[in-house]
């Protein structure tokens, strides 16, 4: 960290009045984020959040074409939030509007990339889970969470704290440049030789119609807000809370307006840790059993097409995160990850993209 950094940093807390307050840092995830603990003389506990705004691509214009949007960047094409603190600020107001927990901000400076927030602690589901606490009764609330949150739709603009944020859709373009990444780099982590043109030209025509059913999901009246990254390492468990309320949630400033899968596939097609078959059954019959408005075959058809999707998106991810930024530990959470896919092309209609699959990427590198 540059010492002008540290140092505006440090002009921040003095403002907020926290200069007093011993800091610790945090471990950080892939983002360009960074976060530390603060204790104050008095004993409070509280969380530093420190997202430079230079460090990332510009989020995407409200009104940007899709060809302004690609000229921009990858964040733009993507509808990434880029980090702001805006973003994060607007979606915890709205969040905490309706009876959910998202930290509440003590201090900001979107200007300069800082925020102080309240403490959730540290019960993640994720630990919480593999120190023995039983998976079902944390993922059933945080299912009655996402159905809480779908209970109404969404807004245009997420308002909140002067820092207002546009809440965009998960549109075809937001899709396909999550998962078409996966063919500029599962060659490069893996060895193999580039995807021919023919291929890529084929794994667009397979995908449209998968992005297609997304974009409709998040433009039609059946959008909802997404928090895009829920799952058991963005989720605090609030026991002292009640209700929805008992879940916390982080990491929620890339949300968009999106198909009401989306969350879902998310938190039970989870590429950190098993969430096993029976509990992924249980939790879609949850859902939907408070849904009764949505149609069931037509609704896991594209939870299951989605979920392949975000799949490949997510091998993109990891495999960048191996090969661009020689972070290794990702390769661990690749099979688990391959066997979503997998499991999700068995669903009918998918019958082309397993096709190609299994054509273009061999076998012994998916385990």
């Amino acid at each position: 960290m540059s010492s002008d950094r540290e140092a505006i940093k440090a002009d921040f807390l003095a403002r907020a009045g926290l200069g007093g307050a011993a800091r610790r840092s945090l471990a950080g995830d892939a983002s360009t984020r960074r976060y530390e603990r603060l204790t104050t003389p008095d004993g409070r506990s509280l969380i530093f959040m420190d997202q430079p705004p230079a460090v990332e691509s510009a989020p995407c214009p409200p009104d940007a074409t899709p060809e302004e949007r690609r000229k921009a960047g990858y964040n733009a094409s993507a509808r990434l939030a880029a980090g702001r603190i805006e973003a994060f600020i607007a979606a915890a107001d709205y969040l905490r509007a309706r009876g959910l927990s998202a930290p509440q901000i003590i201090a900001a400076d979107p200007g300069q990339g800082l925020a102080v927030l309240e403490d959730l602690g540290d019960d993640l589901y994720a630990r919480l889970i593999e120190a023995g606490s039983a998976d079902a009764p944390l993922y059933a609330a945080a299912v009655d969470a996402l159905l809480a949150l779908h209970a109404a739709p969404p807004p245009e603009v997420l308002a909140g704290g002067g820092a207002d944020w546009p809440l965009l859709a998960y549109d075809d373009l937001a899709l396909k440049t999550g998962s078409d990444l996966f063919l500029e780099w599962w060659p490069k982590v893996s060895g193999q030789a580039p995807f021919a043109e023919e291929a890529k030209a084929e794994w667009e025509a397979l995908w449209a119609p998968v992005r297609a059913r997304g974009d409709a999901g998040a433009k039609g009246p059946g959008g909802v807000f997404a928090h895009r990254d829920y799952h058991a390492e963005n989720l605090i468990w609030l026991p002292g809370r009640s209700g929805v309320a008992r879940v916390g949630m982080l990491d929620f400033q890339d949300a968009l307006k999106a198909h009401p899968a989306w969350d879902l596939l998310s938190l039970l097609q989870d590429a950190r840790r098993d969430v096993p078959p029976e509990l992924e059954a249980a939790m879609l019959d949850r859902y939907l059993a408070a849904r009764p408005e949505l149609d069931r075959a037509s609704f896991l058809a594209d939870y299951r097409a989605l979920a392949a999707l975000n799949a490949a998106r997510i091998l993109f991810i990891f495999a960048r995160q191996v090969a661009g930024f020689q972070r290794p530990r990702y390769t661990a959470f690749m099979p688990r990850t391959w066997r979503h896919l997998e499991r999700n092309l068995d669903a009918p209609g998918l019958e082309g993209l397993r096709a190609w699959f299994d054509r273009q990427v061999p076998r012994e590198q998916r385990a």
